[in-house]
């Protein structure tokens, strides 16, 4: 009779081993697809996700440079690059707080809002296309779990 708690184990080992490569595999794709998506526009998917968190209505003041590096979970380091070359490009802008003088924040400018703009329509064709057979409920299940998986991977 074989031990259940060893297949029990192994099959578990099989089954995490296989959904962190798919999610690796994914997160490529995403990198690969995404960046053929806004190649018109010439824009990473990285400065698309800047653009992305500066757009939301939350944001429309701007954000500390801190807070959008913790929102989109990278380092100060590789958001200091982006940053750059958003500014450089004339799609952001760094101004001081109004509630402190000492703060910076980034914003979109009037530029950057039109870039996102442009945006929309590609993005929402691509995400559309990657999501095509996920029902509603699948999407929402789907963001749950992955949230439950970041949440539980920043514990780490």
């Amino acid at each position: 009779m074989k031990d259940l708690t060893a297949e029990k184990s192994a099959a578990s080992i099989e089954i995490n081993n296989r959904l962190f490569f798919r999610l690796f595999q994914a997160a490529n794709t995403l990198h690969t697809k995404g960046t053929q998506a806004l190649d018109d526009f010439g824009v990473t998917t990285q400065q698309w996700s800047v653009l992305g968190a500066l757009s939301r209505p939350q944001a429309s003041g701007g954000m500390r440079v801190g807070d959008l590096s913790q929102y989109l979970l990278v380092s100060r380091q590789n958001l200091a690059g982006l940053l750059t070359r958003l500014e450089r490009d004339g799609y952001i802008e760094r101004v001081t707080g109004e509630d402190d003088r000492r703060a910076r924040r980034v914003r979109l400018t009037a530029r950057g809002e039109a870039l996102w703009e442009a945006l929309a329509d590609p993005i929402h064709d691509f995400y559309d296309r990657a999501l095509q057979g996920l029902s509603f409920d699948d999407r929402l299940a789907f963001i749950h779990y992955l949230g439950l998986l970041q949440k539980n991977m920043a514990k780490l």
